[in-house]
């Protein structure tokens, strides 16, 4: 850990472990303060905490070691006081933050995760008229840009995916598809209905008016579409699974 960073910048680095959206987000729904007027003082090079920030942050997360939030020494978590065999048994190191992501962590995005069921297809969802569709939001730092997120139905991508699973997409065009991925797709059944899934998609061998698709489980057969059946796409960026 490094031993040069003042206060306001090991209180970010709290906040980045914490996964909290910002300092007035940590100040807020972290300390319970009414403002983030307190800790935004604290950026002056100088400027010392007061006693009472240092006292709620430890009555707070009582995993954090106060002598390394106070001056830096040791590690941010407190050692783990338990023992295996004579040995005892400290918590995972803690990457040191680069100043970058320091001052880019109010940043991070949040992506929503959407009930399909709530929608009137992905279309729809991929029109941005499915606001009132928002279960939850999402936030994974160091991802690619995505769009938002769905609940995975079926076993065909399976053991890769399973139903349940989240998918993170971004929407692109057809024909900026990188041949191989995984994508999240509307496939027309006809004029009132669409098949949403998610497979790999390869060129077909049929030729440019249709692509391949690929599923994980060896149970589902690859299937030749025509590309004017496909009425959206979406690239795959990160997958989600649950674990009780």
């Amino acid at each position: 850990m490094k031993k040069n960073t003042n206060f306001f910048e090991r209180i970010t680095e709290l906040i980045h472990y914490k996964r909290f959206r910002s300092v007035h987000d940590f100040a807020i729904n972290g300390l319970g303060y009414s403002s983030s007027e307190k800790l935004n003082r604290l950026k002056k090079e100088g400027t010392r905490p007061s006693y009472d920030i240092l006292e709620d942050i430890a009555n707070k997360f009582d995993d954090i070691n106060v002598d390394w939030l106070l001056t830096g020494r040791e590690s941010m978590l407190k050692r783990v006081s338990e023992f295996a065999g004579g040995k005892e048994i400290l918590p995972a190191p803690i990457i040191s933050m680069h100043r970058k992501t320091i001052d880019t962590i109010r940043d991070i995005q949040d992506v929503p995760l959407y009930d399909l069921e709530a929608t009137s297809g992905l279309v729809e969802l991929f029109k941005g008229s499915s606001g009132e569709a928002v279960l939850d939001r999402i936030r994974i730092p160091g991802i690619a840009n995505c769009d938002g997120g769905v609940y995975v139905k079926g076993d065909s991508m399976y053991p890769l995916l399973k139903s349940g699973d989240i998918v993170l997409y971004k929407k692109v065009n057809l024909d900026k598809i990188f041949w191989g991925e995984m994508y999240l797709l509307s496939i027309k059944i006809d004029d009132w209905s669409e098949y949403i899934t998610v497979k790999f998609v390869q060129k077909s061998d049929l030729g440019d008016e249709y692509i391949k698709l690929v599923s994980q489980n060896q149970h589902h057969q690859p299937k030749d579409m025509l590309m004017e059946h496909i009425n959206a796409i979406a690239l795959i960026r990160a997958s989600i699974r649950l674990h009780n």
